[in-house]
């Protein structure tokens, strides 16, 4: 009986430290709006929320991400698993700035969709023939991703003002 006891305490620490860490480890971003797509009852609605980040290694260019919430009880409590839809759409803001070397494929941008096996990412790829930068949002899960994409390309070209 006393090793029943210790597993559930050990699973009930778990479950909790595991839903204290993907709270803290959702991304810094600002949420530029939203919009209600399904009347629930009980909690808030189901919603499209567009977000904004800027890419770290790339000064002067942001990206918009519009993403699924999932409302109600489940996604008032932080344990909803929202869909992997989501669209993006980046655009050069100032002058385009690199810093640092860029990577094919590499993450610039990642947020948990459910507790513990679903993530929105972003990955920036360098298009060096045409010098243009693409960003891919996708979802993935430990076990089986979604094909659900989108996509956006911003082509670095000079800032008006800028001096070279």
């Amino acid at each position: 009986m006393k090793k029943i006891g210790i597993i559930v305490i050990g699973v009930i620490i778990l479950v909790v430290v595991s839903f204290g860490w993907w709270v803290l480890s959702r991304p810094e971003r600002g949420t530029t709006g939203s919009v209600s797509t399904k009347f629930r009852w009980l909690g808030p609605n189901d919603k499209i929320v567009i977000d904004s980040f800027e890419d770290p290694k790339v000064k002067g260019v942001v990206c918009y991400i519009a993403r699924a919430e999932t409302g109600g009880v489940k996604g008032q409590l932080g344990v909803a698993e929202d869909t992997s839809d989501a669209s993006i759409a980046c655009r050069q803001v100032g002058p385009i700035k690199i810093v640092g070397e860029l990577k094919d494929g590499e993450a610039v941008f990642g947020e948990h969709r459910s507790i513990l096996f679903k993530k929105l990412q972003v990955v920036r790829f360098f298009d060096r023939n045409r010098n243009v930068l693409v960003y891919v949002s996708y979802s993935d899960r430990v076990i089986e991703g979604s094909p659900k994409n989108s996509v956006s390309a911003v082509p670095i070209m000079e800032w008006p003002g800028q001096q070279n």
